[in-house]
C-alpha cells in the first residue's frame, strides 16, 4: 500500500528514513525509550526526531503522530504494524551496548546511570568529566584537560589517568571495550552513543524551535522552546571550576536569555501580552541594561492597556544606561518609546521587537 499524505497534510516520503522508522514506531504504540531501543539510538535523539516529524507534518502532538501513521498507511489498523514492504515485523527492541548514561551540564553536574544516580566525585574531576561532555564528537588532549580544568595552576603529578580511570568506574563501564570513554593516541573522548547530554538535547530542540517558526507556527515554537528552557536547572556547571567550565558557563547563561528572549517575542507576537509581563519584569531586573527586554516589556505593558507603566520601564532604563555606562538608549528603545507616545498601537502589536 503506497505511503500517501493526509488530507492537507505532506506526505510521510518527505521525512527522512530514520524519520519515518520514528513515526512508525510511534504508531505501533511504542514509548520513546522503546524506540531508542529498537533502532539503537540514543533517546535524547527520539524526541529529536519527534520534534522535526511534528513540525515537517504540521501535527500538534504524539496523539495526532499515531493517527498520521494509520491515516497514510505506515500502520494498518487490525492486522498490526506493518511496513511498505512485506516482511517480519522488527524485534521491539534490540541489545545497545554498555551503559546507558545520562548527563546534566544545565545546573549543577549531574549524571545518572539506568535511571539511577552517580557520584561523580570531587570538583576537579567532575570538571574533567564536563569537558568530555561538552566536546561531544572529538578527542580531547591530555593538554587540553590540564588547561581547561587547572589553567595556569596545573597539578604536580599526572593525575589526568587517574580520574579517567575512576570515572570510567563511577560511569560503570570498566576498564573494557564497552567503556563509556575512549582512549587513543589523541587523548580521551566519551564513546559515540553511550552518553547523552541535555545541552545536546536543548539544541535539538532549539533547531525544532527555529523550524517551526520558518514555517510560521509561533505556537509550536513557543511550545518547543518552553521545553528547551525547562532543561535549565540553575546556573550551568554552578560550581565547577577551571576556565574551561567558566566559559562554559557564560556561554550556556548568555544561551538560556537570548532563548528567553526568542519566546517571549514569539509570545507578544501572538498577542500573548499580558501573560508575559511578569516574565519580562523578572528579566528586566536581572538584565537592567538589556535594551531589547526593556522595549519588549514596555511593548507588553502598553499592548496590556498599561501606558504609564511602559513609560516607566523607558524613563527607568534610561537612566541606568546614562549613570552605569554613561550612553543614551539606543534606536530601538528610542522607537519603542516614541511609537507608545504616539500610540501607534498597530505597529507595536504587528511587528517583532521594535528595530
Amino acid at each position: 500500500m503506497p505511503i500517501t499524505a493526509t488530507a492537507g497534510r505532506p506526505a510521510v516520503a518527505t521525512l527522512r528514513d530514520q524519520e519515518r522508522e520514528v513515526l512508525y514506531a510511534v504508531g505501533c504504540g511504542l514509548r520513546d525509550d522503546e524506540i531508542a531501543a529498537a533502532l539503537a539510538i540514543p533517546e535524547d535523539a527520539v524526541a529529536g526526531h519527534l520534534a522535526r516529524i511534528l513540525v515537517t507534518l504540521g501535527l500538534r502532538d504524539r496523539a495526532a503522530l499515531i493517527v498520521h501513521a494509520f491515516d497514510c498507511g505506515l500502520v494498518a489498523p487490525g492486522r498490526g504494524p506493518r511496513r511498505r514492504t512485506a516482511g517480519p515485523v522488527p524485534p521491539v527492541a534490540r541489545h545497545v551496548p554498555g551503559p546507558r548514561i545520562r548527563i546534566s551540564a544545565l545546573g549543577p553536574l549531574r549524571a545518572w546511570c539506568d535511571g539511577q544516580p552517580l557520584d561523580l566525585g570531587h570538583l576537579r574531576q567532575q570538571a574533567v568529566l564536563t569537558a568530555l561532555a561538552l566536546c561531544p564528537g572529538r578527542t580531547v588532549s591530555r593538554q587540553e584537560l590540564l588547561d581547561g580544568v587547572w589553567g595556569e595552576e596545573p597539578p604536580n603529578t599526572n593525575v589526568v589517568p587517574v580520574y579517567i580511570y575512576r570515572l570510567r568506574k563511577i560511569l560503570r563501564g570498566g576498564e573494557g571495550p564497552d567503556s563509556a570513554i575512549e582512549r587513543d593516541q589523541c587523548g580521551y573522548r566519551l564513546r559515540p552513543g553511550s552518553v547523552t547530554v541535555d545541552v545536546a538535547r536543548m539544541e535539538e530542540l532549539v533547531g525544532a524551535a527555529g523550524a517551526a517558526e520558518r514555517a510560521g507556527e509561533l505556537a509550536e515554537a513557543v511550545r518547543v522552546c518552553a521545553q528547551a528552557l525547562e532543561l535549565f536547572r540553575g546556573e550551568p556547571l554552578a560550581g565547577q571550576p577551571g576556565p574551561f567550565a567558566e566559559l562554559e558557563r557564560l556561554r550556556l547563561t548568555e544561551r538560556r536569555i537570548v532563548l528567553v528572549q526568542r519566546k517571549l517575542d514569539w509570545q507578544l507576537r501572538l498577542g500573548r501580552h499580558s501573560e508575559v509581563i511578569d516574565e519580562l519584569s523578572a528579566l528586566t531586573v536581572a538584565q537592567p541594561l538589556n535594551e531589547p527586554v526593556a522595549a519588549m516589556l514596555m511593548r507588553a505593558l502598553y499592548l496590556s492597556g498599561r501606558q504609564a507603566d511602559a513609560l516607566t520601564v523607558f524613563d527607568r532604563t534610561r537612566h541606568r544606561l546614562a549613570e552605569d555606562l554613561g550612553v543614551l538608549p539606543g534606536r530601538m528603545l528610542r522607537r519603542t518609546h516614541s511609537m507608545i507616545l504616539r500610540g501607534d498601537e498597530a505597529r507595536l502589536d504587528l511587528t517583532g521587537t521594535a528595530r
